[in-house]
């Protein structure tokens, strides 16, 4: 879910919530909320607020790269390090 949070620049709120469907996490999940500036040149960090099963009261953080834009999709890169 993601809202608009800027008036001059391209800018959103985000709430991303991670999805293990495979492996040793399966099941748990990872929340992450803040505001994400798509177009920032070195990318951008987010906070991780916490998540499920094993990732109950998690803590970190992602780091985002947006490598293209084509309309409303993009491709973007998350780089996530949580404490659990």
């Amino acid at each position: 879910m993601y809202s608009s949070s800027d008036m001059k620049a391209i800018s959103f709120t985000m709430v991303f919530n991670f999805v293990f469907t495979e492996g040793e996490f399966k099941g748990s999940t990872v929340s992450m909320y803040g505001r994400n500036p798509i177009m920032a040149p070195k990318g951008r960090e987010m906070p991780i607020i916490g998540g499920t099963g094993a990732f109950r009261f998690a803590r970190g953080y992602a780091q985002a790269k947006t490598f293209k834009i084509d309309g409303i999709n993009a491709v973007v890169e998350y780089n996530v390090f949580i404490w659990h």
